[in-house]
C-alpha cells in the first residue's frame, strides 16, 4: 500500500466531480479508480480484476434470489394475503389501514430487501383502499414509504449480505438477527404515529375484529408465510447457508404460488425473471465497481489517514456515533445504498475497532441510516417511486414525511445508543461475543 496526497486528491474530487454532473454511480467509481491508477502507472488491468473479484462471493448469490423470491410473493397472491392477514390482526383499530401497511411490510419487505419494490408492489394495492376508506392520499404514501424502511432490518435483507461482504468477517446470520427487533422496533413506533395521526383526523377503523377471519386470513396465509419461516430458521440452525435459505425460499414460493394457490402462471414466471434481472443488474455492476474503487480507498492508505488525522479528536463512542450518523444520513441522500454500504464500510471499520463498535450493531444503524436517505430529497429513490405510484408532487410527499422523518430519527438514536435492541438475539444465538 502506498500514501500518495495527489493521488488521493484524484481519486476523491474526479469521484465528487462525476457525481455532481450527474453521473451514474457505478460510473463515477469505475472511472475515477482508472485515472488514478492511470496516474500512478499502475496496470488497468488491475481495475478489471477488482470488478470481477468483487462480485465473486458465493454470498451474493442470495441478492437474485431474495429479489426473485420477492417478485413471486407478490405475481403469485402471497403479499395479498399477508395484507388480508394483517387487516384481520389490527384492522379493527383506529386507523387500522395505516398500521395493516406497516406490518405487511415488516412481511413483505424483509423478503424482497428492497423499498423499491416495497412501495411499488404493496403501495398499488394499500393506497387505493386507504383512500376509500377517506385516508388522505399524501398520509397513505409516506406512511407506504416509511414502512419500506423497516423492511430493510427485518430479516432476511440483502443488503445486510452486502454489509458483511464489505465487512468481511460479519455473521450474516448474526446480522439477520441483529436487523429483527430494532425493524419491529421501528415498525411500532411508526404505528404508534400513526394511531395519533389516526384519532386526530379521526380516520376510520377497517373492520371489527373477528376470531373467524383471524383464523381464515392466517391459514390462507400460512403456506406463504412458511417462506420467511425457512429463510430465517435454516440459516439460524445451520441447515442451510444465506445463499442456500434464498434458493429454498424461491423454490418454495413458486411452490406455493403454482401448485397451492394456482395464481402463477409459466407466462407470470417469465415476467417475473425479467423483473427481477433489472434491479440485479443494478446492483451487481455497483458491487463489482465499488470493489475497484475500495482497493483503491485502501490502497492509498484513505481509512488509515481519516483514523490518524481527519478524526483524530473524536476520542469517545459517543462523539464518533453522532458523526456517523450524521455523516450517514447526509450521504444517504446524495448516492445509493448499495454503493454507500461498499464505500462506507471499509472507511469505518477502524473506527469500529477504536471504540470496540460491534460490526453486528454497527451494520444495523449504517443500514438503517442510509434507509432514510431512500425517502429523503434530492436523490431518494423511494420518494420518486412513491411520487409515481400516488401520482402526488415530490415537493408536497416530501412535506408530508416531516413528521415520519422526526419518528424515525428518533428511533435511530434508541437503536444506536441502545446496543442491546440489536445484539440480544445475536447474543442469544451465539452469533455474537
Amino acid at each position: 500500500m502506498v500514501t500518495d496526497p495527489v493521488a488521493s486528491a484524484i481519486l476523491i474530487g474526479s469521484f465528487v466531480g462525476m457525481l455532481l454532473l450527474g453521473t451514474r454511480i457505478f460510473l463515477a467509481m469505475g472511472i475515477s479508480a482508472v485515472v488514478t491508477l492511470w496516474y500512478m502507472g499502475v496496470p488497468l488491468m488491475v481495475v478489471f480484476q477488482k470488478i470481477v473479484n468483487g462480485v465473486s462471493s458465493f454470498s451474493f448469490l442470495a441478492i437474485p434470489f431474495f429479489i426473485m423470491a420477492g417478485d413471486i410473493m407478490t405475481a403469485g397472491g402471497i403479499s395479498d394475503r399477508i395484507i388480508r392477514l394483517s387487516k384481520a390482526l389490527i384492522g379493527w383499530i383506529r386507523g387500522g389501514l395505516a398500521m395493516v401497511n406497516i406490518m405487511a411490510s415488516m412481511f413483505f419487505g424483509g423478503i424482497s430487501g428492497s423499498p423499491v419494490a416495497d412501495v411499488s408492489s404493496l403501495g398499488a394495492v394499500l393506497i387505493p383502499m386507504m383512500d376509500k376508506e377517506g385516508y388522505d392520499r399524501d398520509f397513505s404514501t409516506t406512511v407506504t414509504m416509511s414502512s419500506a424502511v423497516q423492511g430493510l432490518l427485518v430479516p432476511p435483507s440483502h443488503n445486510m449480505i452486502i454489509f458483511a461482504m464489505a465487512a468481511g468477517s460479519v455473521s450474516i446470520s448474526g446480522l439477520f438477527m441483529g436487523g429483527l427487533i430494532p425493524g419491529v422496533f421501528l415498525g411500532l413506533a411508526l404505528m404508534i404515529y400513526c394511531y395519533m395521526v389516526s384519532l386526530k383526523r379521526n380516520y376510520p377503523v377497517s373492520n371489527t375484529f373477528s376470531v373467524g377471519e383471524l383464523f381464515d386470513s392466517f391459514f390462507s396465509a400460512f403456506w406463504g408465510l412458511l417462506t420467511v419461516f425457512i429463510i430465517v430458521f435454516g440459516v439460524l440452525t445451520g441447515v442451510f447457508t444465506a445463499t442456500e435459505s434464498s434458493s429454498m425460499a424461491v423454490l418454495w414460493a413458486a411452490i406455493v404460488t403454482f401448485f397451492i394457490y394456482r395464481q402463477m402462471t409459466i407466462k407470470e414466471f417469465w415476467n417475473v425473471l425479467g423483473r427481477t434481472l433489472q434491479p440485479l443488474s443494478q446492483i451487481m455492476i455497483i458491487i463489482g465497481c465499488a470493489g475497484a474503487f475500495g482497493w483503491v480507498v485502501t490502497w492509498l492508505k484513505i481509512p488509515e489517514y481519516l483514523v490518524n488525522n481527519l478524526f483524530a479528536f473524536v476520542d469517545s463512542k459517543i462523539a464518533f456515533l453522532i458523526m456517523a450518523n450524521l455523516l450517514m444520513l447526509f450521504l444517504g441522500t446524495l448516492v445509493g445504498m448499495s454503493a454507500q454500504i461498499l464505500i462506507l464500510t471499509p472507511i469505518m471499520l477502524p473506527f469500529l475497532d477504536k471504540f470496540d463498535i460491534s460490526y453486528i450493531h454497527f451494520g444495523v444503524i449504517m443500514i438503517f441510516n442510509l434507509g432514510i436517505g431512500l425517502i429523503t430529497p434530492p436523490v431518494g429513490g423511494v420518494l420518486f417511486v412513491g411520487s409515481a405510484v400516488s401520482k402526488l408532487p415530490i415537493e408536497k410527499l416530501s412535506k408530508s414525511m416531516l413528521p415520519f422523518y422526526g419518528v424515525m430519527v428518533l428511533a435511530l438514536l434508541v437503536i444506536t445508543y441502545v446496543p442491546d435492541l440489536t445484539l440480544f438475539l445475536p447474543r442469544l444465538m451465539g452469533l455474537e461475543p
